[in-house]
């Protein structure tokens, strides 16, 4: 490697470089990724490195600790743009604008492998046959719409499975939320009517609907159908709450993402909300990071091209600020999209009513969030001095163990830091390990710890990410604290400080004891903002250790020994416990028995036959 760093390095790269787009990167000199940037000539935007004046403190510093570079060359701006998001996503530069979220929207799925269509809330890769409707901001927000679905359409949210097996209504056809299909009351091709209602109110598309619905009643009451009118009057009353409740809703923007950025004090908030079929179907929040002096276009544009790389862009974008490159990302989102997609700046009408809601979102979130960053900050270093660590710590994990008498057994990691708690770093542990005894929390906490620094030494030796904590937290006293320490000593990481923190001798809250290694036990005034502040920390532990137990132990009691057969479906399943009763009373069957269960073959009944008998 050149021993020439900054300008002059830079310098000494532009007579190998000519004027084709591509992408660069600058390096430091461990080797980790200083920034990843595109340019539609890169002789001429490396160039602009090598100046030796005229930079932001930013751009000098980065420019400063630049140690090397790479280039790769591509046939067209778009293309170099496309890679330059992919890179930022794999490397997380330290100097690019970063999109910290990695949660994936949820939808509503009308899904139409099945005669009936069901109903019901998806995330992730839209595979499964049917319609999807999205995206919605949150759970919360699909929840809301499903509710609104099944009290005016009356369709099923039930599983294909549960579907097949009744024999009777459920509880949802009682209260008037399902028609019923599983029990013939409705026939297919009504059920069909219900279905494309339901698909027309996501498109916004309700007031054909009511129509409808009104003249229905009318011709039920003139037949003296009274019982379905009254039906018919009740599903016109439940539209008419829905539709009063979206009276909020925008009238001349049918499809559009509502994008809004605000920058204050050296942090950003991008406000998103979601307009689909004339309605506002939520909002989030984000809080991209920033690598210093950037500019409002140059974030709006790498927010766009983040935010949009994994779910496909709808036919506007109305934003508070122009990208960078207005024209090349509205041709990448298209690209994403399969159609055109457009961006825009409203100045007037309702399209600027909504991104001026937007914006003061935006604002009033950034506001809040600096104020709960600065009180956190305080926390995070009265905990330093209490402690007596060297720095305020960053990046704090709690880690916790449940189990009821060693069964299922779990451990749990929550991480906390600057920004409160960051439940996208939350992570469940099952404890796989054989030898260690039932109920052994020093040897669950030893695998948990080992699996967890393992990885971490393997996938970060060098300590360049943000992945390592500064202090480790765990429930208990002096002898687990003895027994961390070992397991850390074992793995050598020796320099991380472990605090245990107890109950104290009567077990009260507000009692709690801290215990170092080779120290004296300490406890905090009761009414210590810092006390609060660990009891949280220590609560939320618990709470996510003890929830990932009770969903194994859950899934443990739901599970069926038939389900462990190879070829037993949901469909054979049934049919054995139909004729059985009981899957104890399947594994005690002799071979003829289960050869004369309905559906079940010679060959599928020897399957069956010696699963639970060769064990024996």
């Amino acid at each position: 490697m050149s021993s020439k760093t900054g300008h002059a390095l830079i310098q000494s790269y532009l007579r190998t470089l000519d004027g084709s787009p591509g992408v660069y990167r600058m390096l430091d000199a461990q080797g980790g990724v200083l920034y990843v940037g595109k340019a539609r000539d890169l002789k001429a935007r490396v160039s602009n490195y090598a100046r030796p004046s005229g930079h932001s403190a930013r751009i000098a510093r980065m420019i400063r600790d630049t140690a090397s570079m790479m280039f790769l060359t591509t046939r067209t701006e778009t293309e170099a743009l496309l890679l330059e998001q992919n890179l930022i996503k794999q490397l997380k530069p330290r100097y690019n604008v970063l999109l910290r979220d990695d949660k994936s929207f949820p939808n509503i799925l009308v899904a139409k492998s099945h005669p009936f269509a069901q109903i019901k809330k998806h995330r992730g890769a839209k595979s499964e046959k049917g319609d999807y409707y999205g995206p919605f901001a949150s759970a919360g927000a699909v929840n809301r719409t499903l509710n609104q679905l099944q009290r005016v359409f009356l369709l099923r949210n039930c599983t294909d499975s549960v579907f097949e097996s009744r024999t009777r209504p459920c509880l949802l056809f009682q209260i008037k939320r399902c028609s019923a299909p599983c029990d013939g009351r409705i026939s297919q091709a009504d059920y069909a009517r219900l279905v494309a209602d339901a698909e027309r109110f996501l498109q916004g598309r309700t007031t054909s609907i009511q129509a409808n619905l009104a003249a229905e009643m009318a011709a039920a009451a003139e037949a003296m159908e009274y019982e379905r009118a009254a039906a018919l009057r009740d599903r016109i009353k439940a539209l008419t709450a829905v539709q009063s409740v979206q009276a909020i809703n925008p009238r001349q923007v049918a499809e559009a993402d509502i994008v809004a950025l605000h920058m204050d004090g050296g942090q950003a908030c991008v406000q998103v909300f979601f307009i689909r079929g004339n309605q506002s179907w939520g909002n989030r929040d984000f809080y991209p990071r920033l690598g210093g002096a950037e500019s409002p276009d140059e974030v709006m544009q790498a927010f766009l091209l983040q935010f949009y790389d994994d779910k496909p862009p709808p036919r506007m974008v109305l934003l508070s600020h122009a990208p960078e490159d207005p024209d090349l990302t509205a041709q990448v989102l298209s690209g994403r999209a399969g159609r055109r997609s457009t961006i825009g700046v409203p100045q007037r009408g309702e399209k600027f009513e909504l991104v001026a809601n937007a914006l003061r979102n935006a604002r009033e979130s950034l506001a809040r969030r600096m104020s709960e960053s600065a009180a956190q900050i305080r926390l995070l270093e009265g905990l330093g001095e209490a402690l007596d660590l060297q720095a305020a710590p960053r990046r704090i994990e709690v880690y916790d163990n449940s189990h009821i008498m060693g069964q299922n057994p779990v451990g749990g990691m929550i991480v906390a830091g600057p920004d409160g708690f960051i439940k996208s770093q939350y992570r469940k542990f099952n404890i796989k390990g054989t030898e260690i005894t039932p109920g052994d929390d020093f040897g669950m906490m030893r695998e948990v710890l080992t699996r967890r620094f393992t990885r971490l030494l393997k996938d970060d030796p060098d300590r360049q990410t943000e992945a390592w904590p500064d202090l480790l937290l765990i429930d208990g006293g002096a002898g687990q604290v003895s027994a961390v320490d070992g397991i850390m000593a074992d793995l050598g990481v020796e320099d991380i400080p472990v605090v245990g923190v107890a109950k104290g001798v009567d077990r009260d809250h507000g009692k709690e004891e801290f215990h170092r290694a080779g120290q004296r036990p300490f406890a905090l005034r009761m009414n210590d903002p810092v006390l609060y502040f660990v009891q949280r920390l220590r609560d939320e532990a618990h709470r996510w250790a003890i929830g990932t137990h009770r969903a194994k132990r859950a899934k443990t009691m739901m599970a069926n020994p038939l389900d462990e057969i190879a070829g037993i479906g949901a469909a054979r399943k049934r049919a054995l416990l139909a004729h059985f009763g009981s899957a104890k009373a399947v594994s005690r069957a002799g071979l003829a028995d289960l050869q004369a269960v309905d559906g079940i073959s010679a060959a599928m009944a020897q399957k069956v036959h010696d699963h639970f008998h060769a064990q024996g």
